[in-house]
């Protein structure tokens, strides 16, 4: 796929995101790029915002590097890797939108919506569930850290849109801490 190619499908992702969005009654606005941690700046009715990760794809996967999840180490002797655990993560809680973009036009738009955290585990458990029966040797180049984020890992976020509402709700100032002044 090309640069420019990567770059509509981002473009389109981030779009069909904020269109979601809207359709949820939030107001979403992409910064197109610019900002290195999120999309997407997610507000509601009163003025709470969150920042949105979106991640698009034309398939049915997003890749990803393990390490960035994993902490690896390489030995070059055996061409093993070597899982040594969880990474720490910047933003656990920060929100990501992985959009499946439908190629067809009989069939929608897919959306999985979760927490950072929560892709951390889903890439792990894919990652490992591939290496596992391998030995943790990469078959055709073992120093390759690929880690391809299927469909299968993020069907139970599908949909998710009450989690970034619930997220809104969370903020310092928001209905969820007001009632918790109340005598």
């Amino acid at each position: 796929m090309t640069g420019r190619c990567n770059k509509l499908t981002a473009q389109i992702g981030e779009f069909l995101a904020c269109a979601e969005l809207g359709k949820q009654g939030l107001i979403a606005s992409p910064f197109a790029g610019n900002v290195p941690e999120f999309d997407v700046l997610v507000a509601d009715e009163c003025c709470r915002s969150i920042p949105i990760q979106v991640k698009s794809s034309n398939s049915l996967s997003w890749p990803s590097d393990a390490r960035y999840w994993l902490d690896i180490d390489f030995d070059k002797k055996t061409g093993k890797q070597n899982k040594i655990g969880k990474k720490a993560i910047s933003n656990p809680n920060l929100i990501y939108i992985f959009v499946s973009i439908s190629s067809s036009k009989t069939q929608k738009d897919r959306f999985f919506i979760l927490r950072k955290s929560d892709l951390q585990d889903a890439a792990i458990l894919g990652y490992s569930s591939w290496m596992e029966p391998r030995g943790w040797i990469r078959p055709r180049n073992p120093e390759s850290y690929d880690n391809r984020i299927g469909i299968d890992l993020l069907q139970c976020f599908e949909d998710n849109w009450d989690l970034i509402k619930k997220e809104l709700n969370a903020e310092p100032g928001g209905p969820a801490n007001l009632a918790s002044l109340d005598g």
